[in-house]
Order: structure tokens, then C-alpha cells, then sequence
């Protein structure tokens, strides 16, 4: 399945060369590089409190001595079950420093679903905030699981002290008690150490680093074991294709650490380029455009509904986003009307990129100087070859000019699912990860996501793509979000179903049934859709994409089926 010369070679528009190694590097070893170097160099904001390389990394040591005190061993999982604080980073690299492997857990799971992630991955200990409901939710896990202990942060200890000073006064109430419990110990007891153990030695191609769990799209989630090397090379692969990476680095870091996306793109590669997190514990758009204002944020990554976000904001007119470089769009299709709009009235650029958990966080992206191709995902990164299969026997590649499933290999694929060798059987082929996404590859090596194999839609033997139909609907000015769907059809098996919300000045010109009368007269017989229905808002996964699962399922229960 190899190619001699890769199309993307002779057309490379990223500021480095495609062909490139990556010398082993684990991920403490790439943070201590930064304190030895530049120590008091900033590597953390929070809200105004300066946290420095040195600082990190000393915080990481002295996490990971307070770990190995309390019996943590090489190949031991540490959960991370925290929002973006800085309590985040010391976790972080602290348990990989101790030889443990992170295991990220949203912030927005429920008890069930922490339950079935930490028996699955074998977590001993579990990394959270006193807040409600983390703790909570984290207290009652203790109770049920594997989980062994917990150790508890607070926000103020992170805050400034004049702020940390008013949480503690009026905040006390969004903190949880504490309990009195051998169990349960305190973040500022587990790092009052000098640090000064001898650390287990870390192979970087062979150790795991990270469990990231999938989105569980179909099915629950799988753990991805993604090794050091895996990270550090992502992480130098998304600086490698970064024209500015010499200038003063600052980045909006309000994309959730827990997730793939953002552990690379904001958490990882800042270290690896030594520059600067601006941290927000969530998204919000006011807080974001004040943020950027105050410290002069360079880059923001993002997904296309946190952009559109600031966009709707009351607050964009009187914001100042002059040192805004380039912001980066992931996690979901980026609509072009909101990229136009986005760049037109912000004076970013905003450039569109593809990822999976599966591959450390990001495959490839737009370049952000040269002219890229607006509606595709960009070239590969550095050293990543992607091929396409054939849609109905992936052991073939797909016929030439036509779309097929992607398949990518590279030093950022993941090692293979955690104790599931049968999904690793599915899901590797030849050596190349099957993606589940099918695309396109131009001859300049741009590549399209035409949609997800899973989300095509059978209607009487045709395969429709729901991102087709999607692409058709923004193209009306009062469409704002789109959803297209597969639902039960007695004669033609599925029939395409759309979902929309609108902007408000255009509510009330537009109907489900006018939408509809709009939008089939130009689409293929088969992709006319049965109806548009009109809704307030459409469902978002954790990091705000939007999803499509809650409606099939909505759907599917309607007409008295199971889910599939």
C-alpha cells in the first residue's frame, strides 16, 4: 500500500519539508527542557496569576514524589478529572513523571459514565476540584469503583491572592466539605515535598503516556493508548507547520485540556515551542474576548461553534483582537459562510483542520499563510501519509477519482485500543489506521471529509452524505445550524431528514415546509429530504460540536425501533 512519492510532496505549502523524524522525547523530558532553559518564562496565565516553566515543572516533580509516596507504580493509571486549571498541568506530567498513565475524564461525566471509564481503564486515583459537582460526583465513584483514593484542589489556591482572597469569602458555596477521610487527601498535601526523588526512567516509544478515550460515537468509548512519543511528536508536528512559531507564542487555552484536541494543540505544543497558556476553565465568550484584550493572546484554537460564539457576542463590537494571529478550527466541519464572516469582521485568519483521538490530536490543517483550499481539511503534517480504501472492501484502495475511507499512518497513531485487541483488528489495516471518515485527495494533496461511513444514509441502495445536504442548507442566508439525518422509511429503508435553527432577524420569513421547498429542488433525488424541522437549538457534544446521535436516537424511538 505504500506510494514511492506522496502527491502532497511536490505541492507542500507548509514552512517545513513533509519528510521529517522525530528523535524520541517524552513528555517530561520535553517540559524540563523548557524550565532549563528559559525557566521563569511564563508557560501559565490564570486570570492574571503568572505560573513559569520552572514553576511547572517543579510542581510536576513534586506531584509525581507525592504519587510515588502513596504507592503509585510505572504502568498505574492516574485519572484527570479536571477542568483547565492549573492544578491540570503539575497532574499531568506529574504522573507521567512517577512512570503512571494519565487517563482523561471530562469534567461533564456523569457518576455512570466515570464508573465505566475507571473500571475499564484500571484507574487507582483520581485528580479533582472541591467544586460542585466534581467532587460529588468524584465521592460517589470512590464509593463504587476500582478508584483507591482522590486528591482535591481548590480554585483559590490557583487564583491570584487579592482573588483568591474574594473566592474564599464569596465563593465557599460552589466548593464541596471535604470530608474526613483517609481516602480523600488534599492537592496541597500531596505536592509538600522537595521533589527531590529519584523518577522512573521512561522509554518514550515504548511507554504509555495518556488513555484518551474516544467520544463513543458508537458504542462505549475505547481508551486510545497513546505513548510519549506519539505526543511529543504531535506536539512538534503542529509547531513545524506554524510560520510564526519564532515569534512570542500566547495562546487561548478555553478548549478543554481533557480533550485530544486541546492536550495537543494548546497543552502540548506550547510546551514543546515554550510559549504561554492563557487558561480558562470553560468557554465563555465574553471571558474570552476579555482575556485575549488583556494579554494579547496570539492564537486561539477552537471549534466552529465557539467561533460562532464570538461572533453572536454583545461584547465583539468593543473587543480588541489587533494580536490575534491565526485562530485554528477543529472537531467538526468548519462552515464556509461563518470562516468568510469570522475573518472579515475579526482580521484572523481561520483555518480549518482534521484530527481523531486515535491520532494524538491533529492529521492536518490548512496552512495558515499560503492560500490552502477553503472547505478542505488541509495537507498532511510532517511525516503522516494518508491513503483512501475502498468503502466496501478496505483491504482495496478506492478506485482512482473516486471518495474512499481515509487511512493514516504516522509517528502520532496511537498504539491500539486498551485491552480490546478486537477493535485493533477493525480499525488497523496494513499498518494504517482506518479512520471511519470518507474523503478526498486532490492532486496538490488537500484533502476533503465528504462524511462519516457510519452517518451514511442507504435511501432505496444510494448512499447520500449528510455533510452534502448540510453544505446545500447553509447556503440559506436565515440557516444558522444544520443537521442532516437518516430516519426509518417503510419503502426507501432510511429517508434524509433536516434539522436547522435560524438566526433571529430571518425566524420569521423561514418555515420547516418553505426550508424544505427551498432546499430539495436542488439537491439529487435521492438526497431530497423529507422534512426540515425547525428547532431552538441542535444537540452539542462536550467540546460543542454538533451531534447528530441524540436526533437519531429521537428519531429511531419515534418509530419504535431500538437504538442500533
Amino acid at each position: 500500500m505504500e506510494s514511492d512519492r506522496w502527491v502532497w510532496q511536490d505541492h507542500y505549502d507548509h514552512p517545513t519539508a513533509w519528510e521529517q523524524s522525530y528523535a524520541p522525547l517524552s513528555l517530561p523530558d520535553m517540559l524540563k527542557a523548557g524550565a532549563e532553559a528559559d525557566g521563569a518564562r511564563p508557560l501559565a496565565d490564570f486570570y492574571g496569576r503568572k505560573y513559569s516553566y520552572a514553576e511547572c515543572y517543579d510542581a510536576a516533580r513534586r506531584f509525581a514524589c507525592g504519587l510515588i509516596d502513596l504507592g503509585i507504580k510505572p504502568g498505574d493509571r492516574v485519572g484527570l478529572y479536571l477542568p483547565n486549571v492549573p492544578h491540570y498541568i503539575a497532574a499531568y506530567y506529574g504522573s507521567m513523571m512517577a512512570g503512571a498513565i494519565a487517563v482523561n475524564f471530562s469534567p461533564l461525566y456523569t457518576v455512570e459514565e466515570l464508573t465505566h471509564q475507571a473500571e475499564d481503564s484500571g484507574t487507582r486515583l483520581l485528580v479533582t476540584m472541591s467544586a460542585h459537582p466534581l467532587f460529588d460526583n468524584a465521592a460517589a465513584v470512590l464509593e463504587t469503583s476500582c478508584i483507591e483514593r482522590l486528591i482535591v484542589g481548590t480554585v483559590a489556591e490557583a487564583l491570584p491572592v487579592a482573588k483568591g482572597l474574594l473566592y474564599r469569602l464569596f465563593k465557599r458555596s460552589s466548593d464541596a466539605r471535604i470530608p474526613d477521610d483517609p481516602r480523600i487527601l488534599r492537592y496541597a498535601h500531596v505536592v509538600a515535598n522537595d521533589g527531590a526523588r529519584t523518577l522512573p526512567a521512561i522509554d518514550p516509544e515504548r511507554d504509555l503516556a495518556l488513555l484518551q478515550y474516544t467520544g463513543g460515537t458508537t458504542g462505549r468509548p475505547k481508551g486510545a493508548m497513546l505513548t510519549h512519543q506519539n505526543l511529543t511528536a504531535n506536539a512538534r508536528q503542529v509547531n513545524q507547520i506554524d510560520p510564526h512559531s519564532e515569534l512570542p507564542d500566547r495562546i487561548l487555552g478555553a478548549l478543554p485540556f481533557f480533550h485530544v484536541f486541546a492536550n495537543t494543540a494548546v497543552l502540548n505544543r506550547t510546551v514543546a515551542n515554550r510559549g504561554e497558556i492563557v487558561m480558562l476553565p470553560r468557554f465563555d465568550s465574553r471571558q474570552v474576548l476579555a482575556a485575549i484584550k488583556r494579554t494579547r493572546a496570539t492564537s486561539l484554537p477552537g471549534v466552529p461553534t465557539m467561533f460562532q460564539a464570538l461572533l453572536d457576542c454583545p461584547d465583539l463590537p468593543r473587543a480588541d483582537l489587533s494580536s490575534l494571529r491565526v485562530c485554528i478550527s477543529g472537531g467538526a466541519p468548519l462552515p464556509l459562510p461563518l470562516k468568510a464572516k469570522f475573518e472579515s469582521i475579526v482580521g484572523a485568519r481561520l483555518v480549518e483542520g482534521y484530527g481523531l483521538t486515535e491520532s494524538s490530536g491533529v492529521v492536518s490543517v490548512n496552512p495558515y499563510e499560503a492560500p490552502g483550499k477553503t472547505g478542505s481539511i488541509g495537507q498532511p503534517f510532517p511525516a503522516t501519509r494518508v491513503i483512501l480504501l475502498d468503502r466496501e472492501d478496505p483491504t482495496r484502495r478506492a478506485p482512482p477519482g473516486e471518495p474512499g475511507e481515509m487511512a493514516i499512518s504516522g509517528p502520532q497513531i496511537m498504539r491500539g485500543y486498551w485491552n480490546n485487541p478486537q477493535a485493533d483488528a477493525e480499525v488497523f489495516i496494513n499498518g494504517y489506521l482506518r479512520t471511519g471518515d470518507v474523503g478526498t485527495i486532490d492532486d496538490d494533496g488537500y484533502m476533503r471529509v465528504v462524511d462519516r461511513i457510519k452517518d451514511m444514509i442507504a435511501v432505496g441502495g444510494f448512499k447520500v452524505f449528510p455533510s452534502q445536504v448540510e453544505e446545500v442548507l447553509y447556503r440559506n442566508p436565515a440557516v444558522r445550524e444544520a443537521l442532516v439525518i437518516g430516519i426509518p422509511d417503510d419503502y426507501r429503508g432510511e429517508c434524509p431528514k433536516a434539522f436547522v435553527t435560524l438566526w433571529p432577524d430571518k425566524a420569521e420569513d423561514w418555515t420547516g415546509l418553505t426550508l424544505k421547498d427551498w432546499l430539495n429542488p436542488q439537491l439529487g433525488k435521492h438526497e431530497r429530504v423529507c422534512a426540515v424541522e425547525v428547532r431552538e437549538s441542535l444537540p452539542k457534544t462536550l467540546v460543542g460540536k454538533l451531534s447528530r446521535k441524540e436526533l437519531v436516537a429521537e428519531e429511531r424511538a419515534k418509530a419504535g425501533l431500538a437504538q442500533g
